[in-house]
């Protein structure tokens, strides 16, 4: 099946030099392995339940989403056990450390994702 997408130059510029370093055939082949890891770690969210602690890594443009974030991880204080915060540059790295309902710490991963502002949430399960 043929589609098309909307990404930013420079993402698509750095994607292209990471498949072809990698010696795959092809842009197509990378993104469905790239697909393929997305789908990984998505499953592997949704499938775990009851009391899960996780750490949760993402990074940011500050300006653009600092007080929303603020607002969103002020209503998950139940969860968020500690922070972590660095700032590189207009980039900011964050580490949320959280321990409580796997469908909260679902709902908190959502609530990151949804800013276009964060660039990417990465979820460790550390107990299931």
């Amino acid at each position: 099946m043929r589609t098309s997408f909307n990404i930013p130059d420079d993402l698509l510029a750095a994607f292209d030099e990471t498949w072809q370093a990698e010696g795959l055939e092809s842009r197509s082949r990378a993104v469905r392995e790239a697909m393929s890891a997305y789908i990984e770690s998505h499953t592997e969210l949704e499938s775990v339940s009851g009391d899960v602690t996780a750490a949760l890594a993402f990074d940011y443009r500050h300006e653009p989403v600092i007080r929303d974030l603020h607002t969103v991880q002020h209503e998950f204080q139940d969860i968020i056990k500690t922070t972590s915060h660095t700032h590189e540059g207009n980039w900011c790295l964050e580490t949320i450390f959280c321990r409580g309902d796997a469908e909260r710490i679902r709902t908190l991963v959502y609530q990151l994702r949804d800013f276009d502002a964060v660039n990417r949430v990465n979820v460790l399960l550390l107990r299931p």
